[in-house]
């Protein structure tokens, strides 16, 4: 059967790496080709959907909701035709590194991190497989878990990556047109970006509120999203005020695209997790090296959480 309407598979490339920077200009320098190569291919895909994809602006390109929507998709295909091609490629058994962890802690977090893994390790065959829940790990077969949790689940050992904080980021843009946002009361008049559908452990703005000792106010205006990553896409788009944690937008902020408009930050014992079996753990050499070298990527030092 064939699989029609098909867009050019190098515009779909170009388009997830621009989309995934939200510049021409680093897309560029990640696939090794032209700026005006990504423009080029980025406006094919767009003439072949007959939609535009991005705002385009002086020295900026915004998703729009038809080019976000687009977007997660093409990442979620790519990734597992990425993941089989990996398997189809036949690396040996004792090469493979199995990592499961949650899509937003993978984009946002684990993915960045791949190019400085390939150059250091580039034997090891890294497998990530997607899951949203903490508790679905005993579905699957992995050697390494990454996920945001307060305990470890039981029959697995976790050692702390980094601990939860949590505060307030938006665009730049949205700060210069809504600011100053400098107190936690300044955000009743905000677009709030929520995440719906979440795990109980995450925080929500209610509970944010509560615990910096805020007075809980409802806003005018708010935004539901069910998946993290597009809640991020939201604020770097400029509809609104997003809970940022530490570590998964630290390079959104470093780079400017999001900004913290005032300093309240809120602390908490929950942590992000490196988490494996302790019934059968993996004792080969690639998961090992893997493990090392994750651990040398965080600035702070770790912390065992025990078994459980």
């Amino acid at each position: 059967m064939k699989i029609s309407p098909l867009p050019p598979l190098n515009s779909l490339v170009a388009f997830e790496a621009a989309a995934r920077h939200l510049s021409f200009t680093r897309a560029a320098d990640e696939l090794n080709v032209t700026q005006g190569a990504i423009s080029r291919q980025v406006r094919v895909l767009e003439d072949y959907l007959g939609k535009p994809l991005f705002t385009r602006a002086t020295r900026k390109v915004n998703l729009t909701m038809v080019g976000l929507q687009y977007a997660q998709t093409i990442r979620s295909s790519l990734a597992e035709i990425s993941s089989l091609t990996s398997e189809v490629r036949s690396w040996r058994s004792m090469q493979q590194v199995t990592v499961a962890t949650s899509s937003a802690m993978a984009s946002l977090w684990l993915l960045p991190k791949i190019t400085a893994l390939q150059q250091q390790h580039d034997d090891i065959d890294l497998r990530i497989t997607a899951l949203e829940q903490v508790r679905d790990l005993d579905r699957i077969k992995f050697d390494i878990a990454l996920f945001y949790c307060q305990t470890p689940p039981p029959g697995m050992k976790g050692t702390t990556l980094f601990y939860e904080e949590v505060f307030p980021v938006c665009s730049p843009d949205y700060l210069e047109n809504h600011g100053p946002i400098d107190t936690p009361d300044a955000l009743q008049y905000c677009t709030l970006l929520s995440l719906e559908d979440s795990d109980i452990d995450w925080v929500s703005w209610k509970r944010w509120f509560a615990e910096v000792g805020a007075e809980t106010r409802s806003s005018k205006r708010s935004l539901h999203i069910n998946s993290y990553s597009m809640l991020v896409q939201a604020a770097l788009m400029g509809q609104g005020v997003a809970l940022g944690w530490g570590q998964l937008v630290d390079d959104y902020l470093l780079s400017g695209q999001l900004v913290r408009p005032m300093d309240t930050v809120l602390k908490t014992n929950a942590r992000f997790c490196m988490l494996e079996p302790t019934q059968a753990p993996s004792r080969h050499a690639s998961v090992r090296a893997f493990q090392q070298w994750l651990l040398g990527t965080i600035p702070k030092e770790v912390g065992d959480l025990g078994l459980t």
